[in-house]
């Protein structure tokens, strides 16, 4: 059956999905290590694609476990400062394929939600940079709730009265939740990670164009 006759909105996760921030992010928060005066290891793209999609706490604690809790907290807020300066300045695309037109496309016809794991201020710099703030009807993150993911899922569900949504994300963690919650999984496959249960898969982001 095709998706449009299964589904009546679509929820968006943001990193490995929308975009790859990766080696900016890598940047500005070596920059706020070396500013802390911490002695934590530095970091980069590629061990960064495999914690995005976590909440920032267990980031922190995977990045930095020689640290304790409220030195990892610390870290981290400062790191959050640095990667939104960075990539407020940031002219680069660094946009996935087709995501500005797929996801204007799409917004005319059905409503658009973002869900993700980031911090306070993200989705909304995130929306900013890409011009797709008037495409998105409302959104939801650890940042905010100090809640995990399938949890705010279900919360965005709830107060947006979804009869039938759909989560696109790039990994388990993302299917994980949606299992949790209850709303059916598209697999980004272009973008970080792997998933083991999904009800389509996504080898380009306007591949969502063939569903819908």
């Amino acid at each position: 059956m095709p998706i449009e006759k299964r589904f009546d909105s679509l929820i968006l996760d943001i990193d490995g999905t929308i975009w790859n921030t990766t080696d900016i992010v890598a940047g500005a928060w070596n920059h706020a290590i070396a500013r802390s005066g911490f002695q934590a290891p530095p970091v980069n793209g590629k061990l960064l694609q495999k914690e995005f999609g976590k909440t920032m706490d267990v980031i922190a604690r995977d990045l930095w476990p020689e640290l304790t809790g409220g030195q990892q907290g610390q870290l981290m807020r400062l790191c959050c400062e640095e990667e939104q300066k960075a990539l407020r300045a940031n002219e680069a695309d660094i946009t996935y394929p087709g995501v500005r037109d797929c996801v204007r496309g799409l917004s005319a016809r059905i409503p658009v939600f973002v869900v993700s794991n980031c911090q306070d201020g993200y989705i909304e710099l995130t929306l900013s940079k890409t011009g797709l703030s008037d495409c998105v009807k409302d959104y939801e993150c650890f940042g905010r709730t100090g809640k995990g993911k399938a949890d705010n899922l279900r919360d965005l569900v709830r107060r947006n009265s979804l009869a039938a949504p759909v989560y696109v994300g790039d990994t388990q963690g993302d299917a994980d939740a949606c299992a949790e919650a209850g709303v059916p999984f598209i697999w980004a496959a272009y973008g970080f990670g792997t998933a083991g249960s999904y009800v389509a898969r996504l080898d380009s982001f306007d591949g969502l164009l063939e569903f819908f």
